[in-house]
């Protein structure tokens, strides 16, 4: 509970409007000071993901799902990093080493995390028998590669 009203308190700091809904340069600035660099896009994608009622911006619920995908994700990147603080090209793939420094921090794993959920998320609704894979006509192609960027 205590995590909860931590959120709850960090979530009013971002809601500088007090609207009960955080906007995504809200989120980008909010993870900015906690020096993890998003693109604005990445963050539209995690807001995306969580935005249950589909307004365009992150209620608090809708936050706190975000949150337990993010510690997840963050636990996972622990793992991996070995202490470094960054994977090695030999541990991910250097297209989402946005700064092409041969290092993936926490923020770049986040964002290739962000982009499989979503791919994921976005293939499951065109798999209807659930056999793993689709067949797409041109527009559902343009569909999905308009709604899986980076």
């Amino acid at each position: 509970m205590e995590n909860i009203a931590n959120l709850r308190e960090w979530f009013g700091v971002v809601d500088s409007n007090h609207t009960g809904n955080i906007t995504a340069p809200q989120l980008q600035r909010a993870f900015s000071i906690g020096n993890l660099e998003f693109s604005i896009s990445i963050v539209q994608q995690m807001i995306r993901m969580y935005d249950f009622d589909k307004n365009g911006t992150m209620s608090f619920e809708e936050f706190v799902a975000l949150n337990k995908f993010l510690l997840k994700v963050q636990q996972a990147f622990a793992d991996l990093e070995r202490g470094r603080g960054y994977l090695g090209t030999d541990d991910a793939y250097e297209s989402f080493d946005k700064n092409k420094s041969g290092k993936f921090r926490l923020d770049d794993f986040i964002s290739l995390s962000i982009f499989l959920q979503s791919a994921r998320n976005l293939f499951n609704s065109f798999d209807t028998a659930k056999q793993g894979r689709v067949t797409l006509d041109l527009n559902q192609f343009v569909f999905c590669a308009a709604n899986c960027r980076i």
